[in-house]
C-alpha cells in the first residue's frame, strides 16, 4: 500500500531493483485513502495544488483501499486465503509468519497477531488489552502514564503486550472489514498550506489535526484473535527516529545480531 506522495517513487524503486527477485505480476500496488486536514480552528486548509489539503488516512484505511483499488478481487482470483499485513519500519518483521499462521488456524480464529513485551512504560508502542471481552489495542498516546506503569505479581507490565504490526487476516475477515469504517484517531501534525493571501506558509511547529484509522481497531470486530508472543531480539527492530533509540543504527545492529545468531544455530 502506497500513498499519493510516495506511489511513483515506490514503483520506480522496485523497477530499478528488479522487484528484488519477485515476479512483477505477483506484486500488487494500491494507494491508501486520504482525509482533509483541519487547522486549530477546525477549518480546512488549501495546499499548493489549490485544492483542499489532505493526508493519508492511516494504516487502518487498508481494508477500504483494498476493496476500492481491486486488491481483494485480485486475491480472490489467485485463490489467496490468508494475508499478512506488516509495517515497513520494522526490519525484523516476518512477512510470512508460518508459526503465527499455524497457531491462528489451530485456534480457529480469522485473525492473529504477534507481540513482544514492552521495553518500559515510556516506549511508544500500542498495547493489547480487553474491553467488553474483546481484544483491542490502546495507542501509547491514549494510555495514561499512571496506568502504563502498573505491574503484575511477576513484575511484568500489566499493559505490556506490544502490538508490533505483525498481523494475519483470513480473506473473509478482510472482506468483512473492507465494507466497514473503523474509528478515527486524531494526531496533531505540522503541514504547510496556502494562506488567504495566496502565500505558502511553512510552520515550525504542529498546526493541523490529522485523522487516522489504525489497523488494530479491527480486532474488536471479532470474538477472538490468536496472539503469539515473540522475542524482541528476533521480531522487533523498528526505525522510528533519525538517531538514538529505535533509529536506523539500532535497527541495523539488531538485524545483524539476529542473522549472526541464526548462523551460529545452524
Amino acid at each position: 500500500m502506497t500513498s499519493n506522495e510516495n506511489n511513483d517513487d515506490t514503483i520506480k524503486f522496485l523497477e530499478d531493483n528488479n522487484y528484488f527477485g519477485y515476479l512483477k505480476e505477483y506484486v500488487y500496488i494500491f494507494k491508501q485513502g486520504e482525509l482533509p486536514l483541519l487547522n486549530e480552528q477546525g477549518k480546512v486548509l488549501i495546499g499548493k495544488s489549490g485544492l483542499i489539503k489532505e493526508a493519508s488516512n492511516g494504516n487502518g484505511g487498508i481494508f477500504n483501499s483494498m476493496l476500492r483499488e481491486g486488491a481483494i478481487k485480485d486475491m480472490d482470483k489467485r485463490g489467496i486465503e490468508w494475508i499478512f499485513i506488516g509495517s515497513v519500519d520494522n526490519v525484523l518483521l516476518k512477512n510470512v509468519d508460518v508459526l503465527l499462521l499455524g497457531i491462528t488456524a489451530l485456534k480457529g480464529t480469522k485473525i492473529g497477531t504477534r507481540t513482544v513485551l514492552k521495553r518500559n512504560p515510556e516506549e511508544k508502542v500500542g498495547v493489547l488489552c480487553k474491553q467488553n471481552n474483546k481484544v483491542k489495542v490502546i495507542e501509547y498516546t491514549e494510555l495514561p502514564k499512571d496506568i502504563a506503569g502498573i505491574t503484575n505479581d511477576n513484575g511484568e507490565l500489566v499493559f505490556g503486550e506490544s502490538h508490533i504490526m505483525c498481523n494475519l487476516f483470513n480473506i473473509n475477515a478482510i472482506k468483512d472489514l473492507s465494507t466497514n469504517q473503523l474509528e478515527y484517531h486524531i494526531a496533531f501534525k505540522k503541514s504547510d498550506y496556502i494562506d488567504q493571501n495566496g502565500k505558502l506558509i511553512n510552520p515550525d511547529k504542529p498546526n493541523v489535526y490529522k485523522f487516522e484509522q489504525f489497523i488494530f481497531d479491527s480486532f474488536k470486530s471479532f470474538d477472538d484473535i490468536a496472539i503469539l508472543r515473540g522475542k524482541r531480539e528476533e521480531d522487533f527492530a523498528p526505525v522510528k527516529n533519525a538517531e538514538g533509540e529505535d533509529s536506523p543504527a539500532t535497527a541495523k545492529k539488531l538485524y545483524e545480531n539476529y542473522w549472526k545468531n541464526r548462523g551460529n544455530m545452524i
